[in-house]
């Protein structure tokens, strides 16, 4: 086997740390592919996200398959054996998300994604953080490369309790060159306006690795983060229906503002807001 494409991240997991990206995944057509291949790229110290991804997809493809990849071989003999555990104490104590007959399993590898066929559905998430920017494009280029077609690559940051994060999704071109399609982000709106959350712009720490040095005046994501900030500030008057109907409010607000927002009340109320990529992408 070739050496791994990439470094060893830092590994820090933890449960329900992905939910927020995993439900987004789940709506996706990709993911819905009749006995879908989904790669969990970098999934870390523990079994944890992967097991919960599959489990997450599962409720709405019942034939998702997921593999874990993961560069440190310690790292992969860990999840397997945590993963037999699993099976052998069943659904009653884990839940749907390692159920014993869950199709999952862990192997070594990185940006090469070395899989027994082509994945549908490639999620990266934390891995990129610990790059330098230039380098971005490259190991983008390399995971759509080994997408089957019409896949899907997610890529991007979450705190360590998955309260905060945001993705790039990208699809392949028909020359293989990274096309990014949107940014979401995903806050968990009923902690907004604590200290944890002061303002949804508390997302710029978690932004992916393409846009985090961006976020300066000039650049398109820093006026989509200083108008979200207004927006919500706007809204103050709706905190006594519920952060959520205020959050709903917000991102109308930006729609209204000419912000290419995508998806309706079913994902907003997700505390999502996504955007096409042409608005938040790189000023060269």
């Amino acid at each position: 086997m070739q050496k791994p494409d990439g470094r060893v991240t830092r590994g820090t997991t933890g449960v329900n740390r992905l939910r927020r990206v995993d439900r987004w995944i789940a709506a996706q057509a990709a993911a819905r592919v009749p006995g879908a291949l989904v790669v969990d790229l970098g999934y870390g110290a523990s079994a944890t996200t992967s097991l919960e991804l599959q489990g997450r997809l599962a409720r709405a493809n019942a034939g998702v398959e997921v593999l874990g990849l993961e560069i440190d071989p310690a790292r992969v003999a860990g999840a397997t054996a945590q993963l037999a555990l699993a099976r052998a104490a069943g659904p009653a104590r884990y839940g749907r998300a390692i159920a014993a007959d869950a199709r999952v399993s862990f192997a070594r590898g990185g940006f090469e994604v070395p899989a027994p066929r082509r994945p549908h559905v490639i999620r990266a998430m934390n891995v990129l953080r610990q790059y330098d920017e230039h380098e971005v494009a490259g190991h983008w280029a390399t995971m759509l490369g080994r997408l089957a077609p019409g896949g899907l690559l997610v890529e991007g940051t979450s705190n360590e309790v998955g309260r905060v994060c945001a993705w790039v999704a990208l699809d392949a071109s028909a020359d293989r060159r990274p096309q990014p399609r949107s940014l979401t982000i995903a806050l968990k709106v009923d902690e907004l306006g604590t200290d944890a959350m002061p303002a949804p712009s508390v997302v710029a720490e978690r932004l992916p690795k393409a846009l985090i040095h961006r976020n300066v005046p000039g650049e398109r994501v820093h006026s989509l983060l200083g108008d979200l900030d207004r927006a919500w500030a706007s809204d103050a008057p709706l905190a006594d229906f519920g952060a959520v109907q205020r959050w709903q409010s917000t991102v109308r607000r930006m729609r209204r503002a000419g912000w290419p927002v995508a998806g309706g009340p079913a994902r907003s109320r997700l505390g999502e807001l996504t955007v096409a990529w042409s608005a938040v992408a790189p000023r060269a």
